[in-house]
């Protein structure tokens, strides 16, 4: 049975992984009859209330939130080689920009968290298929766009593309049910709620963006 990663970063939109994207990731995955692999960093990440959007002042670990989406079925991301998957997926939410990154502060300058960015090198180096939906491809870009060339969408958005472009990376614009797909480097990615106003039309890009980094294992 093919293995697929899938990193989480927290849980809830505001902060961590968008659940929706998560739960459909791991549902397709599942539906192309593949494991997800569930992992994390285990770092401090600070809590917004997802009721009021606003920051509580609270500190809550990245691993244990995630595990909540895992079922408790996650393992710390520094635990993971690229040796024991197949692919990788990393679905959106600010945590992709807030918990793994800070793209969402400092753009294209963004630094990574480095077992992140250590597992992306690695699936890029063996040539395994990773996607990528939501902001989460910028996440991607500022990791392999310089050496790799990357190409990713995040959708429409102009200031984010422009700093997608500046990491090396290029960015295509594509619409909420479809996917980019890079086939030089075995990257699919699709806009998820980047672009989304309901549930169904992220279902759509999730799926086909799955299915294709299936395909290409």
């Amino acid at each position: 049975m093919k293995k697929i990663g899938v990193v989480l970063s927290g849980c809830g939109v505001y902060d961590g992984s968008e659940i929706h994207e998560a739960v459909l990731t791991l549902l397709a995955i599942d539906r192309q009859g593949c494991e997800a692999v569930c992992m994390a960093p285990a770092v401090e990440l600070s809590v917004v209330n997802h009721l009021t959007g606003q920051e509580t002042g609270e500190k809550r670990n990245v691993l244990v939130e995630s595990a909540r989406i895992a079922r408790g079925a996650i393992r710390d991301i520094k635990e993971i080689s690229a040796a024991e998957l197949d692919a990788i997926m990393f679905p959106g939410g600010f945590g992709a920009a807030k918990n793994l990154c800070d793209f969402a502060l400092k753009g294209a300058a963004a630094s990574i968290n480095p077992e992140v960015a250590k597992l992306l090198r690695e699936m890029a180096a063996a040539k395994k298929p990773i996607g990528a939906v939501c902001i989460a491809p910028a996440l991607i870009a500022a990791v392999l766009g310089k050496e790799y060339m990357t190409v990713v969408t995040i959708g429409s958005d102009a200031g984010t593309a422009t700093e997608i472009d500046k990491t090396g990376a290029t960015h295509k614009i594509c619409p909420v049910t479809d996917i980019v797909v890079d086939k030089k480097n075995k990257l699919v990615t699709s806009p998820a709620y980047m672009l989304a106003t309901s549930i169904s039309d992220v279902a759509v890009g999730i799926e086909k963006c799955v299915a294709e980094v299936i395909r290409l294992v």
